[in-house]
């Protein structure tokens, strides 16, 4: 048994869903501390209850600065790393343009590990300790992003990209080897230390019929898995689905007809969803994942926050990177909470910090070891500065409560409002 360290400082964990439960769900103690040990947290409270009762613990005196959950990343794409923030292209021309050039770089496991390895340490460098990735067609790109979480012990979601139609040749699979290779890599990966497999249709222009069935059945053989795809982003999205599956009732049909709906389905930006996809989403449990940066970067749309949680939609939040534009969770918030004053719904500071860590833990179906800073869960957590910047410093000394305090932060704040990020207890960024 390793030594108990306990971290002091503000500490900010969830009891509950501020969107249900407002901020009774909250629990912030201003003077806090957690016991972390053996890579988990043994105990959070106040801090001199905790030095009381553990005196022989290490001391990590974090200050004034404010320990919240590790942030989670809830749908991005590692292999667009390189290519974020690339000028002027709608979804479709963005993929022909960005997206696949550089992903055919990938068959290249060198390239593919180089990448991983920077990507990682730039969400590490902006407090994000876990991600939900799509990788490439190269199975290669699967074993690089997971390699390199299991260098950093990170919990890490992940898999193959399939595709095998409308993409370039060399970035195509086949029914077979989309099934296989991502059979392969479930049976290599899935629960090995902390990563998790993710089955990853990329979307349902970019398979066939038949692909889309042997994936389905593919999370029917092992539904403990997640599964990742897109749905209803952009406009002209809909309309070139609509006319490749004619048959199919509306977007959502195409993967519920193939057997790719499900309560561990992962359906990025649902922007533009049907009253019948709203209701059969909300009844089957699965999750809809709000990329803002992405939305407004790439001209998607206004994602409905208020009307989604309302009627019990089960919401996380991502970056998209990179047709997002930015590797920050921080970053991430503000822009939800920006489309939310679009929409008429100022979204509050304690509702987008549960959106970035216990929101997608729920999503993730990993709220029972991440997400939340309480006794058992894995200890990946971040240290906040509040006052990181000139900018944040002067607001937050106006601050009356934590959450303008917070706030601010989350408005303003970049990788250097980000103190510390620690991962399974142990410090992993800054350097």
């Amino acid at each position: 048994m390793t030594t108990a360290r306990l971290h002091l400082g503000q500490t900010l964990s969830f009891d509950g869903s501020p969107f249900e439960d407002g901020l009774g769900a909250v629990r912030h103690d201003r003077h806090g501390a957690l016991l972390v040990q053996d890579g988990h947290i043994a105990a959070i409270g106040p801090a001199e209850t905790l030095k009381a009762a553990h005196p022989q613990a290490d001391r990590v005196d974090h200050g004034t600065a404010l320990i919240v959950p590790g942030l989670i990343d809830a749908h991005a794409h590692y292999p667009q790393t390189r290519i974020i923030a690339s000028w002027g292209k709608r979804l479709i021309d963005w993929l022909n343009s960005y997206t696949f050039p550089e992903e055919m770089r990938f068959g290249d496991p060198a390239y593919a590990a180089e990448v991983a390895s920077a990507y990682l340490d730039l969400l590490l460098a902006n407090g994000t300790t876990s991600v939900c990735s799509y990788c490439t067609i190269h199975p290669a790109s699967v074993d690089a992003l997971f390699d390199a979480a299991a260098a950093r012990n990170m919990r890490v979601f992940a898999g193959k990209t399939c595709m095998d139609r409308n993409a370039p040749d060399g970035l195509r699979d086949t029914v077979q080897s989309a099934h296989d290779d991502s059979l392969a890599l479930l049976e290599r990966w899935h629960g090995r230390g902390r990563a998790g497999y993710v089955i990853t249709p990329r979307f349902s222009p970019t398979s066939t019929p038949e692909q889309l069935e042997a994936l389905g059945a593919l999370w029917a053989a092992h539904p403990d898995c997640l599964m990742q795809t897109h749905l209803s982003e952009q406009t002209d999205e809909i309309a070139w689905v609509r006319d490749l599956f004619p048959e199919a009732r509306d977007y959502l049909d195409t993967y519920e007809q193939h057997g790719l709906l499900g309560a561990r389905g992962l359906y990025g930006h649902a922007i533009h969803l049907e009253p019948r996809e709203r209701d059969w989403l909300r009844e089957t449990g699965a999750a809809l994942v709000h990329c803002p940066t992405s939305n407004t970067f790439i001209g998607s749309g206004l994602f409905d926050m208020d009307g989604l949680m309302a009627e019990g939609q089960r919401v996380a939040l991502a970056t998209d990177t990179g047709g997002g534009s930015s590797f920050s969770m921080l970053r991430t918030m503000a822009a939800a909470y920006e489309i939310g004053q679009l929409r008429g719904r100022a979204l509050h500071a304690a509702e987008l910090l549960w959106l970035g860590t216990q929101g997608s833990a729920r999503a993730l179906h990993a709220a029972d070891r991440i997400g939340n800073l309480a006794p058992g869960l894995e200890a990946d957590f971040t240290v906040l500065d509040l006052a990181s910047t000139p900018a944040i410093a002067q607001r937050s000394a106006r601050a009356g409560d934590i959450w303008e305090a917070l706030f601010a932060t989350i408005m303003l704040g970049d990788d250097r409002a980000i103190a510390a990020t620690y991962v399974a207890g142990a410090r992993a960024a800054p350097a």
